[in-house]
Order: C-alpha cells, then sequence, then structure tokens
C-alpha cells in the first residue's frame, strides 16, 4: 500500500500553520512594543543623570515590557477617561491638538475614523453585506460603514448605503463605495465570518446556516 506522503505533509501543514502564523504575530508585536519602548529609553538615558543608567539599561532587557507596559497604560488611560474629570482633561488635549499646524489635519481625521469604528453607538462594519462589484452580475463580499451625508449626500438623494469592499487575501486594503440599498443584500452572518470567508478566498465557508434579506 502506497503511504500518502504529500497528503499527510499538506493536512500537517494545516494543522501547524494557524498556530504558526499566530505565535508569529504575537512574537512580531511583542518585538515592536519592545523596540519603541527601547527608543523611549534611550531618549530617557540621555535626560537623566548617569547613576540612573544602570537600572534603564536593565529594563531595556527585561523581554515583553513594553507590551506590558502599553497595555497597563492603556487600561489606567481608559478608566480614567471614562469619568468625568478625565474626560474633561480629554477635549482640552484634544482642543491642544487640534491648534497645531499640520498635527490638527491629521489628528482630526484620526480622531473622527476612530470614533466611527468604535464607537459602541455606530453602525460601522457591524454589518456584513453582498454587493455587485466590479460590475453588474459579479457578486462580493462588503461591509457597511453607514450612510452617506453631507454634500454627497444632497447630489445622490436619499436611501443609499456606505460600504467598504475588502481586497483578498489582505482585507486591510479596498474600496469605498456608495450604493443604492436597493441593490444590497444584507447578511446574516458575522462580521468575522465574513472576513474569514473572504481572507480565505471562499474555500472556507461560514458553519452555520444563514439566511439573506434584501434592504
Amino acid at each position: 500500500m502506497t503511504v500518502p506522503i504529500k497528503k499527510y505533509l499538506l493536512t500537517g501543514l494545516l494543522a501547524w500553520l494557524p498556530l504558526t502564523l499566530t505565535i508569529w504575530v504575537l512574537l512580531w508585536l511583542v518585538g515592536l512594543l519592545d523596540a519603541i519602548f527601547g527608543g523611549f529609553l534611550t531618549g530617557l538615558s540621555a535626560l537623566t543623570p548617569a547613576s540612573t543608567g544602570d537600572l534603564i539599561e536593565q529594563l531595556r532587557h527585561i523581554p515583553g515590557l513594553g507590551v506590558i507596559l502599553v497595555f497597563s497604560a492603556l487600561l489606567v488611560t481608559g478608566a480614567l477617561v471614562s469619568n468625568v474629570a478625565g474626560r474633561w482633561w480629554l477635549s482640552q488635549w484634544g482642543k491642544i491638538f487640534t491648534r497645531i499646524p499640520v498635527f490638527k489635519s491629521i489628528y482630526n481625521s484620526v480622531k473622527k475614523v476612530s470614533d466611527t469604528l468604535f464607537s459602541s453607538n455606530g453602525n460601522a462594519f457591524r454589518t456584513a453585506m453582498l454587493v455587485q462589484y466590479p460590475r453588474a452580475g459579479v457578486w462580493t463580499i462588503a461591509f457597511q460603514t453607514g450612510t452617506p451625508g453631507g454634500e454627497v449626500a444632497g447630489h445622490l438623494g436619499p436611501d443609499l448605503v456606505s460600504v467598504y469592499v475588502p481586497t483578498t487575501p489582505n482585507p486591510t486594503s479596498g474600496f469605498f463605495l456608495m450604493l443604492p440599498r436597493a441593490e444590497v443584500i444584507e447578511l446574516n452572518m458575522s462580521v468575522d465570518e465574513a472576513l474569514t470567508y473572504v481572507i480565505s478566498m471562499g474555500s472556507v465557508a461560514p458553519s452555520s446556516a444563514v439566511g439573506i434579506s434584501s434592504k
């Protein structure tokens, strides 16, 4: 009996690949944060007395300390900003940043996008859809990001949706489209399932049976 070596190798690769990639991404993230923290320590050592140099050098060689500090800073910041006093201080910082030339354009743009994407009351990237792209009769997965507003809505008219069409297999790049609501199909699958479907190029379909409804 012939041993299916090729089949076993492929099966073994598929078994180890998710775990290996996950560990690789985590190690890359830890290395990145440690490098940023190391750069901060280098600048700090230049400003502090020579007597503290040994302590700073010891901190530099603690693996994963950058991750712990970033996590702690995010946790403390979130706790502070969750109360009235913290929100007031945050608004004051925002006013200072928005008065700095060049910096204010970047800060305002990033803040608007982050507020839209991560707001608990927003609808961005909470609904997966089927849209016809790049031409009629060809369907792909998209994610609703909102509805057109302002001058754009005045030119296009009512009852449109704004969607993001991710590329495959890298969903971090894609296309922004504004389509009539009647021409999209809202899916019951979760955003995670839809992303998996896109990244796998359609080879990993959602495990649960889902229905669809035209909007």
